[in-house]
C-alpha cells in the first residue's frame, strides 16, 4: 500500500468526526407525537417550504398532519395510514415544486429499535429531512488497488461525482444485505458468486443540510467486496459513466480535492482509514 501522509490520516479523521451536522436552527422540526409517550424529532423542514405548506393545510387539512408557528406534527397511527397521510403531504409538495427527482419508489422510515412506521416516495426523505438508509460497498482488488464509479451527468444528485463502486437507498421492502448485492449487479455488474462475500464493516450516520432544498439524514451501511484482480466493472443501470481503479493514497487526495459525493467520501474516508490501522 502507497504511504499516506500523518497530515492526509487526520485529515480524514477529522472529516469523519463531522459526518452528522445539526440541523440549522430556521429549519422547522417535524414531531412525531406518540401521545401519552411525548414526542420524537423525526425530521426538518427548509425554513422556504414552511409558508407554502402552512397555506396549503389551512385549505385542505390532511388528517394526522397539523402545522403551527414552531413546528410541523405527525400523529402517530397505523403504518398504513401514516403512510397516506404523509403521501397526501408529498403531492403537496411535488406540486409546489419542492420535491423534485421524484422517482416513484419508497423508502420507509424506521426507529431506533428496526419497526417501520411508515414509506414515501423516496424523493421526499430529503425535503422532509426523514431518515433514510442506504447500503454503500467498497470494491477493492487483492493487489490492493479500489475500484470507484463516478456517476452519470443525468443523476438528480451529485451529477459526475465519485462514488463507490457501489451504493444505493434501501427500499421499503429491502435489507442492507439484499440491496447490497442488488447494487453490486446493477451499478458495477458483480456476479453472484462474488457478491455474496460481501463484508458488513461499519455503519456511519450522516446529516446535512442541501442547499435550496432540504435535509439529508442517512444511515450508511457499509460493506467490503474483495475483487479478483482481472475483475472489471460493467453498468448495467446506466447511472454510472464509468470507473476507475486507484490507489488509497489518490483515493484519499480526490476525497480532500471535493471530488466525491458526501456519502462515498465518508465511507472510502472510513475504508482508508481502517486499512492503514490494520498494515494491509
Amino acid at each position: 500500500m502507497t504511504s499516506l501522509s500523518t497530515s492526509t490520516l487526520a485529515a480524514l479523521e477529522e472529516m469523519l468526526q463531522n459526518t452528522a451536522r445539526s440541523a440549522p436552527v430556521d429549519f422547522m422540526p417535524i414531531h412525531l407525537s406518540r401521545g401519552p409517550e411525548g414526542e420524537q424529532v423525526i425530521g426538518h423542514l427548509n425554513p422556504e417550504f414552511i409558508p407554502y405548506l402552512q397555506e396549503s393545510l389551512k385549505k385542505e387539512p390532511i388528517p394526522l398532519i397539523s402545522i403551527g408557528n414552531d413546528c410541523l406534527t405527525i400523529r402517530l397511527a397505523r403504518p398504513v395510514d401514516l403512510s397516506a397521510s404523509l403521501y397526501k403531504l408529498a403531492d403537496k409538495m411535488r406540486a409546489g415544486g419542492f420535491i423534485p427527482g421524484w422517482r416513484n419508489e419508497d423508502f420507509a422510515w424506521i426507529d431506533q429499535n428496526g419497526h417501520k412506521y411508515f414509506r414515501l416516495e423516496r424523493a421526499a426523505f430529503r425535503s422532509f429531512g426523514f431518515r433514510s438508509t442506504a447500503a454503500h460497498i467498497n470494491g477493492y482488488t487483492q493487489s490492493g488497488l479500489l475500484w470507484l464509479g463516478r456517476r452519470s451527468e443525468t443523476k438528480a444528485t451529485d451529477p459526475g461525482l465519485l462514488d463507490n463502486i457501489a451504493a444505493g437507498g434501501i427500499s421499503a421492502d429491502e435489507t442492507p444485505w439484499i440491496c447490497a448485492k442488488r447494487e453490486l449487479w446493477e451499478e458495477a455488474g458483480v456476479p453472484t458468486h462474488i457478491a455474496d462475500q460481501v463484508e458488513p464493516v461499519a455503519r456511519i450516520h450522516m446529516r446535512r443540510p442541501i442547499a435550496g432544498r432540504g435535509f439529508h439524514d442517512e444511515q450508511l451501511y457499509v460493506y467490503d467486496l474483495e475483487l479478483p484482480n482481472n475483475f472489471v466493472p460493467t453498468n448495467h443501470d446506466g447511472e454510472v459513466s464509468g470507473f476507475i481503479e486507484i490507489s488509497l493514497a489518490e483515493a484519499a487526495a480526490r476525497i480532500l480535492a471535493d471530488e466525491f459525493t458526501s456519502d462515498a467520501a465518508f465511507v472510502t474516508a472510513d475504508y482508508i482509514l481502517r486499512r492503514n490501522k490494520y498494515g494491509l
